[in-house]
């Protein structure tokens, strides 16, 4: 589906590197979780949970908008008529809504218990990196639906 118009092919770099970006982000998170899983000290969890919005794990949201892009005005190859489009949009409102209505405000839960605290329970880390693994799946599940397109 490369090289249909240079447009096109603009809006797929965007759509490929914002997948990449999203992996990327997550398995920080997944990492940062395990920190606080394993027990280390209050300035490994400050650093890793510093609070404030986590922008970067909202790249999430460039993927439907550009892939709605490309199926608007691609072939028929990547039509909404195809069920690995209808299963990504499907994967990605799934996606969305574990990262909009859980996983952030974990988050910032976490981060506000360190800031108070000092630390959080290796409990809640693992509680955490559980939400940020379910993330990972539903990406994960998305990248084979868009790799094999079945």
């Amino acid at each position: 589906m490369i090289a249909t118009s240079v447009g096109y092919d603009i809006v797929f770099l965007i759509h490929l590197l914002a997948g990449v970006a999203v992996l990327a982000v997550f398995i920080t998170m997944h990492y940062s979780a395990q920190k606080v899983a394993r027990g280390a000290d209050s300035a490994v969890q400050q650093a890793k949970f510093p609070g404030g919005r986590n922008w970067a794990a909202r790249i999430l949201h460039i993927l439907p908008i550009t892939g709605i892009i490309m199926s608007i005005t691609g072939s028929d190859k990547v039509s909404f008529s195809k069920p690995w489009v209808s299963a990504g949009l499907l994967i990605y409102i799934l996606a969305a809504g574990h990262l909009e209505a859980r996983l952030l405000p974990s988050e910032r839960d976490m981060a506000k218990t360190i800031k108070e605290k000092g630390m959080a329970s290796p409990e809640a880390g693992r509680k955490f990196m559980i939400s940020v693994d379910t993330l990972l799946a539903l990406v994960a599940v998305g990248f084979v639906v868009m790799l094999t397109q079945i």
